[in-house]
């Protein structure tokens, strides 16, 4: 995956990766939509594919308070408030937790709608905001959106297709 420079590099990653992975997501049998039966986040844990979809909508639903509070001009709490970066695998179980009780397809609505809200906020700034300057340590807006985005959906599109294929399901290839 080519690292973006630029809008529109990072709108164009953002949406092949996104329509890679909804091909797979629309894969997903609703029978076997909760049965934790994918490696989890967290070391030693199994998550669903709707824990699965559950963590790419609780980051992307990050990304865009992220994005409001940077245009309010209000602090960030990086990643999120309660948890450090070496505690990644304790927000998935939140993001897990938060979303247990939502069926597979308001968690696709509700990823779908968080991704389009990204692409409308990226498409509103010019590339002297998302990539003229850090903003958050060496990080510019562009490739902290990208991290949590793009490369996500890339690695769950990977799991999903692995999944389908050692269920002997459509949607692996």
């Amino acid at each position: 995956m080519a690292v973006p420079q630029d809008k529109e590099a990072l709108l164009g990653l953002i949406d092949a990766s996104f329509e890679k992975l909804a091909a797979a997501l629309a894969s997903i049998p609703e029978p076997l939509a909760r049965e934790r039966s994918l490696p989890g986040h967290a070391k030693d844990t199994q998550m669903s594919p709707c824990d699965l979809v559950a963590y790419l909508v609780g980051w992307n639903e990050l990304v865009l308070k992220w994005l409001e509070r940077d245009a309010a001009g209000h602090p960030i709490d990086f990643p999120e408030a309660g948890f450090k970066w070496n505690e990644l695998g304790k927000l998935a179980q939140k993001f897990y937790r938060d979303h247990e009780d939502v069926a597979l397809p308001k968690l696709l609505e509700r990823l779908d709608a968080a991704k389009g809200a990204i692409v409308a906020a990226i498409a509103s700034r010019d590339n002297a905001i998302l990539y003229g300057r850090p903003w958050y340590g060496t990080w510019t807006m562009g490739r902290m959106i990208q991290f949590n985005t793009a490369s996500p959906y890339a690695n769950a599109q990977a799991r999903l297709r692995k999944w389908l294929k050692a269920k002997k399901l459509p949607g692996s290839r």
